[in-house]
């Protein structure tokens, strides 16, 4: 008989259930990921700034043909990540009536610092699994835009990294492009 415990696994509906009850505070950062109960790092200046500056940025070009969502979840198999910026399918009641799925999303973007690691081998593969169209992660530590494309389960087929000078295109809006320089 072995004395190992094995940690229970959350599914969405039990994760669901724990923030109805009111078993999380306010102020708790934390997340569901392949049913794991994770902790969210604390955001700092930079992270936050960057954060409001995308929001800003993909609000004045998508205007009502999209929503921007803001540190929001997103409901997948077995995760509820709540990523810093996605950009969601237009509903008119924008998800009062259940949070967003994987088929809602159009992009997600992960601002990343101290998650870089975490944003790379953890998020980029669960997104890609649920078929999540497009990926950027806003990499403050190298200075770039991580652009990733083409989901499937074994990850994103294509992979990119734009620098200053670089302009990215946001998914279904071509013609809008975002200054690299900028978001950085």
């Amino acid at each position: 008989m072995s004395n190992v415990i094995t940690p229970h696994r959350y599914s969405v509906d039990e994760y669901e259930q724990l923030i109805d009850t009111g078993y999380f505070q306010h102020n708790d950062r934390v997340e569901l990921i392949r049913g794991e109960i994770r902790e969210m790092s604390p955001i700092g200046d930079r992270h936050a700034g960057c954060v409001n500056l995308l929001a800003h940025e993909l609000w004045q070009r998508i205007a009502a043909r999209a929503i921007v969502s803001n540190q929001n979840p997103i409901v997948l198999v077995d995760s509820e990540p709540e990523p810093d910026l996605a950009l969601l399918r237009f509903k008119p009641d924008f998800y009062k009536s259940g949070k967003p799925r994987a088929r809602d999303v159009l992009l997600v973007i992960e601002v990343s610092e101290s998650t870089l690691k975490f944003d790379r081998e953890i998020k980029a593969p669960l997104y890609a699994e649920a078929n999540i169209p497009e990926y950027w992660i806003i990499n403050l530590v190298e200075g770039c835009v991580e652009v990733y494309r083409r989901p499937s389960a074994q990850g994103y087929a294509d992979v990119q990294t734009l620098t200053a000078g670089d302009e990215i295109e946001i998914p279904g809006f071509s013609g809008q492009p975002l200054s690299v320089s900028e978001l950085l």
